[in-house]
């Protein structure tokens, strides 16, 4: 098992483990070294882990290191003070996980005045997480008869010429049409290459839908990559906001009607806001589909985090689907923490029994195990938005085939060198 985890890890040169985005980097750090180099261990396995404090790329001597260990996202299981000696490292032994999942280590120090603090995730037989949630026995009927409730509202379809972000590769337009009810609509960006007529082409292209994180923001376009390789582009807002509006409109929405959206008729299976939003994902293609320009049989979607999510609803509900990348998706094991579990994102810590009958229509991790077309899959283990317990949760409840990309040392952001091959792998599928 650890073979294969190695072949698809991607470490840094330094073991430093930062959510930074930036090359900025604080200058007194904690650094970790697990006797494992891919940080995976069996479940029962004690663990060996350096712990070394650095200022400056100088190591810190008799350094005063405290600590906290146990399940991710859990109440500690050891806390401690440890130092870190003449050579500026401590090597700490910690108990393993009776169970499959992850730990964290956290650890914090005080140099000159300023607190410091870092954590890291260690894996515990991951490949065998696998989720809590229950799967509903009318799941599959409850998402067929939503669908069919969106397609009974025509799509009356616009497209409007957006010059100011044009390209030299892509032209671009701002797409609404309706969704679930008259006179509800969803908006996006379309980008085709350049002097393509979205309605009258001669030439058919691929096509794949992006899909937005969470928040209340303008969706500019993916425009960079994917026409200049004859690929069109389709990044799509939820919120039913179009896309070209000052920002100060989607502060003051994030700020008021739309504030805390993923709770909004949460109590209601048949009224809780993703319902429109899931049911969309098959709209969006029927939107596709009807432009002259777009090959009906050459059709994909990726998105990160709450785009995670969705790529994977996306996957799931619409055969049309002939490749998805997620990374790190959101949504998935929503109501972990009541069941004892690490949850993602919403990261809810209590729900009413009603509320958590309502998510299990609505996890991510139930859409999983109907997914039959190509999967490409990121994670990162010290994520803590998305958790990996929940994530894996995901990707283990996948049975089409897959393929998964383990930056150890992300959090809840890829790197540029991973979008790269996450366009590269949607581009060879398609």
């Amino acid at each position: 098992m650890r073979k294969s985890f190695s072949l698809l890890l991607f470490l840094a040169l330094s073991l430093t483990v930062s959510a930074q985005k930036t090359n900025q980097r604080d200058y007194v750090s904690i650094r970790f070294v697990p006797n494992h180099g891919d940080w995976v261990y069996d479940v029962g396995e004690e663990v060996e882990i350096e712990v070394g404090v650095v200022r400056h790329y100088v190591p810190v001597p008799e350094a005063e290191v405290r600590y906290t260990w146990g399940m991710e996202q859990r109440e500690a299981e050891k806390k401690g003070v440890v130092k870190t000696g003449k050579s500026g490292v401590h090597r700490l032994r910690l108990s393993g996980s009776h169970e499959p999942g992850f730990k964290t280590l956290t650890a914090s120090v005080e140099v000159g005045g300023k607190t410091y603090t870092n954590s890291i995730n260690l894996a515990f037989a991951p490949d065998k997480i696998v989720p809590t949630t229950p799967l509903p026995t009318d799941f599959e009927a409850f998402w067929q008869e939503s669908i069919e409730q969106a397609r009974r509202v025509p799509l009356r379809p616009l497209l409007t010429p957006l010059p100011e972000r044009c390209t030299p590769d892509a032209d671009v337009y701002e797409v609404r049409f309706q969704n679930f009810q008259e006179g509800q609509y969803l908006y996006g960006t379309l980008a085709v290459p350049r002097g393509v007529d979205p309605l009258h082409a001669t030439e058919q292209y691929p096509a794949v839908v992006l899909w937005p994180g969470a928040g209340v923001k303008p969706h500019p376009g993916d425009v960079d990559y994917f026409p200049a390789h004859g690929v069109i582009t389709l990044e799509m807002g939820i919120n039913g906001i179009p896309v070209n509006l000052p920002q100060q409109v989607y502060t003051d929405l994030r700020a008021n009607a739309l504030r805390d959206y993923n709770t909004i008729h949460l109590d209601d299976r048949d009224a809780y806001y993703y319902r429109r939003v899931y049911a969309g994902t098959v709209k969006t293609v029927d939107f596709l589909c009807s432009l002259a320009c777009v090959d009906t049989a050459c059709i994909g979607c990726y998105g990160g985090s709450q785009g995670g999510a969705l790529t994977i609803v996306h996957a799931a509900l619409d055969p049309r689907i002939k490749a998805a990348a997620a990374s790190y998706p959101a949504l998935a094991e929503i109501a972990g923490y009541v069941r004892g579990r690490a949850a993602g994102w919403p990261k809810w810590r209590e729900l009413s029994e009603e509320k958590q009958k309502v998510t299990e229509y609505y996890d991510v991790v139930n859409f999983a195990r109907f997914v039959r077309c190509p999967v490409w899959f990121m994670l990162g283990y010290n994520d803590q938005v998305c958790c990996p317990t929940s994530t894996y949760a995901v990707y283990n409840s996948l049975a089409c085939p897959k393929s998964l990309l383990l930056p150890l040392d992300c959090a809840h952001w890829m790197y540029p060198e991973h979008k790269q091959l996450r366009a590269e792998w949607l581009v060879e599928e398609l």
